[in-house]
């Protein structure tokens, strides 16, 4: 059984299947940021693997990437709404992640994870950083 988040607050996700799950924390040039984990096979395929240790970097004009050490189920996947800036998201094809900071829209393949906590300000410093990731206790 994985643990819950009781009383999770933020933007509505989606059409109303898209449950919170669990909170961890990113850092990464200095800054520590936290999320909330949606409940998908995907992001308990996620969970398992942590704490980790990756590269995060700039790619195209609305997001930052970190590949993972091995590939995720994508059980979770399926068409999503409400994209917004601040999701976390899982890009099967490539098996990263991805953190957006401006305006996406869903592509096939995509599986979100997530949703940054605390806005997407840690996302706007540009280069090429070490990121940690791990469960927020």
């Amino acid at each position: 059984m994985w643990p819950r988040v009781i009383g999770a607050s933020g933007p509505a996700w989606g059409q109303g299947t898209e449950k919170p799950f669990m909170k961890f924390e990113f850092a990464f040039s200095g800054q520590m940021f936290t999320a909330t984990l949606l409940d998908n096979p995907t992001t308990r395929d996620f969970v398992s693997m942590l704490p980790l240790t990756l590269k995060i970097d700039d790619y195209s004009t609305n997001e930052k990437i970190a590949h993972l050490p091995r590939k995720l189920t994508e059980a979770g996947s399926g068409i999503f709404g409400n994209e917004a800036p601040g999701d976390i998201a899982y890009f099967a094809p490539w098996g990263n992640l991805v953190f957006y900071y401006a305006d996406y829209h869903y592509w096939p393949g995509l599986i979100r994870l997530g949703r940054l906590d605390g806005g997407i300000t840690p996302l706007l410093t540009r280069g090429q950083f070490p990121l940690t990731a791990t469960l927020a206790g």
